[in-house]
């Protein structure tokens, strides 16, 4: 904790970052970099991952390696190389994921697998693997959700369905966990600008519809989700579990 940043500081806080090749991950690990964390980004390529470490990071206060979210020894695996590498683990921000979206009628049973194999299995899998590290000093593990945990667009059943049974995963490991000082939260945008979402927001039409119905007339954007993302994993929020918190310009109302 920096002295100067008594309840936002994550000086030398350990963080492992799942997602970091892309969308919210290398934004997140730039802004954790910046206020003082050690990082181990994973992705399932770790070349994908690596241009997420910030330049004038040191090399002693970064790394990163390969990691499948929906591979159970391969998040262990990688879990244990940050407790090698810097001595302990501390938080975990998940940033991967799939955003897959069809008509219910044509969408492919194996798609709707993937997705909640990715944005629900996958979850569930790093929350425990990353728990036993925390198991004898706490912690705080972060998930990526959406405001599609709550409200219902067409064409978002496999999605809609993987972020909404996330929101009551976290709830119930939350109330796990909560006795060995671990926090589990999520973090619920609206329709935001990353790789993910990039090919259905090239579509004019789509990106009407899309900005239309968020009240704040705008997109998301990764910085409206530091500040969450920060006090989840800071001391200042250490009393916060359970939760599903949206920066979503009040998408949620509508």
């Amino acid at each position: 904790m920096s002295p100067s940043d008594p309840l936002f500081g994550l000086q030398d806080t350990v963080v492992l970052v799942a997602g970091a090749g892309s969308g919210f991950g290398a934004p997140a690990a730039r802004e954790l970099a910046a206020r003082g964390a050690k990082l181990m980004l994973t992705d399932l390529d770790a070349d994908r991952a690596r241009p997420a470490l910030p330049a004038d990071l040191a090399p002693e206060r970064g790394a990163v390696a390969a990691m499948d979210i929906c591979d159970e020894a391969a998040i262990a695996r990688a879990v244990q190389a940050c407790v090698d590498r810097f001595g302990r683990l501390d938080g975990v921000v998940n940033a991967a994921g799939v955003f897959h979206i069809a008509p219910a009628e044509t969408l492919d049973v194996a798609d709707f697998r993937r997705t909640l194999e990715a944005n629900l299995v996958g979850p569930f899998l790093l929350t425990r693997v990353a728990a036993r590290a925390m198991t004898d000093h706490g912690g705080r593990i972060v998930h990526l959700a959406s405001v599609s945990a709550q409200v219902a667009n067409p064409h978002y059943a496999a999605y809609a369905a993987s972020k909404a049974g996330l929101a009551q995963a976290v709830r119930v490991m939350a109330r796990e966990l909560a006795p060995k000082r671990i926090t589990v939260n999520a973090i619920g945008p609206a329709m935001t600008e990353t790789g993910l979402t990039a090919p259905y927001l090239a579509d004019p039409d789509w990106l009407s519809r899309a900005r239309s119905q968020i009240p704040m007339g705008r997109l998301g954007t990764p910085q409206d989700i530091l500040a969450t993302l920060i006090l989840l994993l800071a001391p200042g929020g250490a009393f916060i579990t359970g939760q599903t918190i949206y920066p979503d310009g009040g998408r949620t109302l509508v």
